[in-house]
């Protein structure tokens, strides 16, 4: 178990804007060491963001035709390409401190995965990875988007991750979304959903409190002492 618990927090639906400045305000405290490591769960509203791999080209919508569908558009700091983010969809942004002893920064990206994988496989689905991108595969379609940033301590030797991955859980995330881009530049795959997949019509917060024993496990938190709900908004 580890000595700092993890504080899990569900925010249901929030705008794109409000979660990153949330993020940020976050990140310092976690920094300063005034907050446990945390965990939000949510929704957002129909957003797009591009990465700092920088390819507009990508969007395939018209500031016209954003604002017609009510899509915001951010650049940001995680690191990838464009991606779609919308009702019907789980956001996990982590808010971890990694010590800089022993830190493997693409091994955090894999563990991102290997919880993901984890509650795919409650379906009885076989979730995998694509040597040459990150994220999680189901097949040849793509199910979970993951894109991060390790924002350099300022008072510890080390650093703390935001943002995070992005889980299609529902039918309507790709009608939505992400017919209006290509999806982290990426052209010759498609993307899916969780209700594709297992036929099952699912609730997005029911399927963010079962990925949460999984993402405990592969960071390790595994008790129940050391995972706590936390509000955010009191």
């Amino acid at each position: 178990m580890l000595s700092k618990p993890l504080n899990i927090s569900y925010l249901s639906r929030m705008d794109y804007g409000e979660a990153w400045d949330l993020q940020k305000k976050l990140v310092r405290e976690i920094d300063r060491e005034e907050r446990d490591d945390s965990l939000l769960l949510l929704e957002h509203s129909p957003t797009y963001t591009i990465g700092s791999d920088r390819h507009p080209e990508h969007l395939l919508l018209s500031p016209e035709e954003l604002n017609k569908r009510g899509i915001a558009l951010f650049e940001i700091d995680r690191g990838g390409d464009i991606t779609y983010h919308g009702p019907g969809q789980l956001v996990g942004y982590p808010l971890l401190y990694l010590d800089a002893v022993g830190l493997d920064l693409h091994k955090y990206l894999r563990d991102l995965e290997e919880a993901i994988i984890g509650l795919l496989a409650e379906f009885g689905i076989s979730g995998g990875r694509k040597p040459e991108y990150t994220g999680v595969w189901v097949g040849d379609a793509k199910i979970a988007a993951i894109g991060v940033k390790f924002n350099k301590a300022r008072t510890r030797r080390g650093f703390v991750t935001s943002h995070g991955f992005a889980l299609n859980v529902k039918r309507c995330v790709k009608e939505d979304g992400f017919k209006g881009i290509i999806p982290c530049g990426i052209q010759e795959y498609d993307v899916i959903s969780l209700e594709d997949l297992t036929g099952l019509e699912l609730d997005v917060e029911q399927i963010g409190r079962r990925i949460i024993p999984h993402f405990g496990r592969v960071f390790g938190y595994e008790s129940d002492e050391a995972i706590r709900t936390a509000s955010l908004r009191s």
